[in-house]
């Protein structure tokens, strides 16, 4: 466990398929690990793939209803119910900060938790005794934006924010329709694609990552659209500078969806930023 003069590190965890839910194995046993370790958050900003938005919006409600935001999938899923909380004041504080760093942040009053936020949440808390603030994407303005979206949050890590970004490092729902078709493998692309993001991040370099579609291996197969990995990059720019970087689970599920989650630990609490 983190000491509580520590700020907390900000997250980027896999969703990944609907069924992750009821089959977590070992990515699922690796998030409810790194979050027990964890103290216990004043709140969590959950930034999630499949919320996205013209600006940033913050959701404000104070009981974020479960959204089951798919279909053709078994009958149990949805009627998994996350009873999250909300808390307006620390959402009305995130969208001051924002504000502040320049970006014309709204809030959104009924927005509740779509499965890319509950699904990892419920392995990760699943007392829901953690207030949940549910912060959407833009999946028009690319990487550049997102990371600087999450330094715009970074300072509310020493304040008992964390930051979950939810996502996968790679997704390409056409590869899994063939795989499956086919019963076979997964693509050797999508590990390559993502140990090579994972060097990048150990190597500091911010340029190649912000860059990926044009220097990573096979990048727009790896991500047609770029809306699963934008949250990457805010939870990047949310564990500030000069920090640590631990990935926690390297792995892949349904053949094509990299599982890799990732821990970014500020360097120094800045509580005045």
């Amino acid at each position: 466990m983190l000491p509580q003069s520590t700020a907390l590190p900000s997250l980027f965890v896999p969703h990944g398929a609907p069924t992750f839910a009821l089959r977590p194995g070992v990515a699922g046993a690796t998030l409810a690990r790194a979050a027990a370790r964890l103290p216990q958050p004043r709140a969590i900003i959950v930034v999630s793939a499949h919320w996205d938005t013209a600006v940033p919006t913050v959701g404000l409600a104070e009981r974020p209803e479960t959204i089951h935001d798919f279909w053709g999938f078994p009958a149990q899923l949805f009627r998994i119910q996350y009873p999250a909380t909300g808390c307006r004041e620390a959402a009305r504080e995130v969208i001051e900060r924002l504000n502040a760093a320049g970006f014309a942040a709204a809030g959104d009053p009924q927005r509740g938790l779509d499965h890319g936020a509950w699904i990892p949440l419920r392995m990760m808390f699943p007392d829901a005794d953690v207030p949940v603030i549910p912060l959407s994407i833009q999946s028009h303005l690319g990487p550049a934006h997102h990371h600087a979206l999450g330094r715009a949050l970074a300072p509310l890590a020493a304040r008992g924010f964390l930051v979950i970004a939810s996502g996968n490092l790679t997704h390409n729902l056409g590869d899994f329709r063939q795989a499956y078709l086919q019963g076979g493998e997964a693509p050797a692309y999508v590990r390559e694609f993502a140990d090579w993001f994972w060097q990048r991040v150990k190597a500091r370099d911010l340029a190649a990552l912000l860059d990926y579609r044009q220097q990573a291996p096979h990048a727009v197969r790896a991500h047609p659209d770029d809306d699963h990995l934008l949250p990457f990059f805010v939870a990047l720019g949310a564990g500030g500078e000069g920090g640590r970087v631990r990935r926690l689970h390297a792995g892949i599920d349904d053949y094509v969806l990299a599982m890799d989650a990732f821990a970014f630990q500020p360097a120094t609490p800045t509580l005045n930023s």
